[in-house]
C-alpha cells in the first residue's frame, strides 16, 4: 500500500535518513525544511530509491507557511498516513549575555514547530479515522540537564504533549509515537565537543525508528542502553549531574 508521509527537518540528519527508508517503500513523501538546495538532493535520492517526493521549503516556526505546505501535500497525495514532526534545534544556548533570542528560537522551533506541524494534519486524520503522529523528543527530555535548559525543556514539553494527545484521540483512530533518541551521529552532533555515550550511526537509527513507527510504539527510547540509564538520571542529585557535565560527558 502506498503511504503518504509528511516529514519536517527532512534536508539532513535523522529526517533525511528516515525519508530514505520510506522512499524504499515507494511512499509519497512531503519533504519540508528551510534549505531548498539540500532538499533537492534528498528528493533526487528518494526518486532513485523508488519514492515520490514533494519539496516544501519552509520553516516550522512559520505557522501559516507550514500549514499551507501540509494542506498542499494532503491535496496532492489525497490524504496523509503519517506526519513526522522531526525539525528541531540542539545545543547549548548562552544565558549570561542578557539576550533571550537564542533560547526563544530553540523553544519556538522545538515546541511550536511541533504544534505547527501536527495540528494541521488532524482534521484530515479525523475524517479518515486513521493516521499516525510521530514526534521527536530526546533522552534529554527526561531531566533538566546542566547547560541544556532550552533543549531539555523543549523535548520534555513535546513528550508530555504527545502523551496528552494520545489520550485525547484514542477513540478516533489516530495513534501517537514519541521517539526519544540518544546521541545519533549526524552533522548536529558532530559539533559537540564532549563524549557522547552509545553514539549510534544515523542510518541504523533510521531503520530502528521506522520499525518502531510501523509497530505503533507509544514511546521508543534508542539506543537501548538509555532505557536503563534514564531511570538513574531521574533520581541522581543535581550536584552529580553538574559534576558529570563538568567532565564533558
Amino acid at each position: 500500500m502506498n503511504m503518504n508521509i509528511f516529514i519536517t527537518g527532512a534536508s539532513s540528519g535523522i529526517g533525511e535518513f528516515v525519508t530514505y527508508e520510506y522512499a524504499k517503500q515507494g511512499a509519497t513523501i512531503g519533504l519540508a525544511a528551510r534549505r531548498k538546495e539540500l532538499l533537492e538532493k534528498v528528493s533526487a535520492k528518494c526518486e532513485e530509491l523508488g519514492g515520490k517526493p514533494i519539496i516544501y521549503e519552509t520553516d516550522v516556526i512559520n505557522q501559516s507557511a507550514t500549514k499551507k505546505a501540509i494542506d498542499d501535500f494532503i491535496t496532492k497525495s489525497g490524504g496523509i498516513d503519517i506526519v513526522i514532526a522531526n525539525a528541531g534545534i540542539s545545543g547549548k544556548v548562552d544565558l549570561d549575555n542578557g539576550n533571550s533570542h537564542e533560547i526563544n528560537r530553540m523553544l519556538s522551533t522545538n515546541i511550536l514547530g511541533v504544534t505547527n506541524t501536527v495540528i494541521p494534519t488532524l482534521p484530515t486524520m479525523l475524517k479518515q479515522k486513521s493516521g499516525q503522529v510521530v514526534i521527536l523528543s530526546s533522552i534529554a527530555g527526561f531531566r533538566g540537564l546542566p547547560g541544556r535548559s532550552g533543549y531539555s525543556t523543549s523535548k520534555a514539553a513535546v513528550r508530555f504533549m504527545a502523551n496528552s494527545w494520545r489520550s485525547s484521540f484514542a477513540k478516533d483512530g489516530i495513534s501517537f509515537t514519541t521517539i526519544c533518541p540518544g546521541f545519533i551521529d549526524t552533522d548536529m552532533t558532530n559539533k559537540h565537543k564532549y563524549q557522547m555515550p552509545f553514539l549510534m550511526d544515523v542510518d541504523v537509527f533510521a531503520k530502528k525508528m521506522v520499525n518502531a513507527i510501523e509497530k505503533k510504539k507509544k514511546t521508543y527510547i534508542v539506543p537501548w542502553q538509555w532505557r536503563f540509564v534514564i531511570p538513574l538520571i531521574k533520581i541522581v542529585p543535581e550536584w552529580l549531574l553538574a559534576y558529570v557535565a563538568s567532565k564533558k560527558v
